[in-house]
């Protein structure tokens, strides 16, 4: 449930809710989504209730340091997780609940790789050591998009030339081990975007490569994007390429969505201290210093947590007998703008002097 921010309080709660874009323009909805992974001690909460939607042509960028649960919300939404897993909520393509269906039944196997690609982090482990690279990217295009194999032969052949494989005739016949891992993501990069899909989840896809191929591919995605109106999912740490490539901004931390927001607002008025301090760590040009700020501590493992703000321990703003005790909600502080933190609810009536007092006692 969302809150609203204080100066807000008394509007219906229909009023305060985030507008939703028209039905025709929102391709992908995932809602309260949760991932558990059935571990000797518990549940681990990989996934805590993440909710977000990604329009028709735009870019929705996923950020957050490794371990808040970015990956396995991508990999939830394709249904490609564990067995043992237990994933629930929604994830709506359209009018069909991804979630509703058999995770290897003829229906979702129809949507993986044509509707919705993903670009895996790990290209090495995704491909396939006994068959050739081409004919792994070629068979996705037979399945999805032609029957015929000479023209699913060029078709292959162009999306390795214009992901940037030099020779794309004659890489299309070597394997896997025959690639360095920069071309090797490349060509994972040339399999997802092969069949033009609606949705594109992308996890960290340029993660191996240099500076001067990472320009050429997020070009490319650009161009296709704005070619077929294609969704971006794209799931990174990397706060310079979020400025280049997104629309909309979700910061998670723990498993949850701790501020959402177009990326301009995001890097101009950022109000959750995890966002803050993220935005802190990058280095830039307008400032001078010896050494840039971190944030102190790690994620916590999400197993038998107390009722609490996950971030709390690692937390400069955190307001002691509030933040300790009980859950954040989303607070909606502007039209497009959530947070989930008690400095903009209810609770943080009172808060500044219970921080200070915090302050002087320690």
């Amino acid at each position: 449930m969302t809150k609203t921010a204080p100066e807000k309080t008394g509007q219906a709660e229909d009023e305060i809710r985030k507008p939703e874009p028209a039905p025709d323009q929102t391709v992908l909805r995932v809602e309260n989504l949760k991932v558990r992974f059935p571990v000797e001690r518990g549940l681990l909460k990989a996934v805590n209730g993440v909710s977000f939607q990604v329009s028709k042509g735009k870019t929705l960028g996923i950020v957050g340091e490794s371990g808040c649960g970015k990956s396995i919300t991508g990999k939830a939404i394709l249904g490609i997780q564990p067995k043992k897993t237990k994933v629930s909520g929604s994830v709506w393509l359209g009018d069909t609940d991804l979630l509703k269906l058999k995770p290897d039944g003829r229906e979702i196997r129809a949507i993986r790789g044509s509707k919705i690609a993903m670009i895996f982090q790990e290209p090495m482990a995704a491909f396939s050591p006994l068959y050739t690279v081409g004919n792994q990217i070629m068979e996705s295009i037979l399945l999805h998009r032609t029957r015929n194999k000479r023209e699913a032969l060029e078709l292959t052949i162009d999306m390795l030339r214009r992901v940037g494989i030099a020779n794309p005739e004659k890489r299309f016949y070597q394997y896997p081990h025959e690639f360095s891992g920069g071309m090797m993501q490349r060509a994972m990069i040339a399999m997802a975007l092969s069949c033009d899909p609606e949705v594109l989840i992308a996890d960290e896809p340029t993660t191996a490569l240099d500076v001067t191929i990472q320009a050429q591919v997020l070009a490319l995605m650009k161009e296709l994007q704005q070619q077929f109106g294609m969704a971006i999912l794209f799931i990174t740490h990397d706060l310079g390429i979020v400025a280049e490539m997104c629309d909309e901004v979700a910061v998670m931390y723990l498993g949850k969505v701790v501020e959402q927001a177009p990326v301009r607002e995001i890097y101009r008025n950022p109000k959750h201290p995890y966002t803050q301090g993220l935005l802190r760590s990058i280095p830039s040009l307008d400032r001078t210093v010896e050494r840039l700020e971190s944030i102190e501590g790690t994620v916590p493992v999400p197993l038998n947590m107390p009722p609490m703000c996950g971030f709390y321990e690692r937390c400069s703003q955190r307001i002691p007998g509030v933040c300790n005790v009980q859950n954040p909600e989303a607070v909606q502080l502007s039209d497009r703008h959530t947070a989930s933190c008690f400095l903009y609810g209810p609770e943080a009536s009172g808060g500044e002097e219970r921080r200070n007092e915090h302050v002087v006692n320690a």
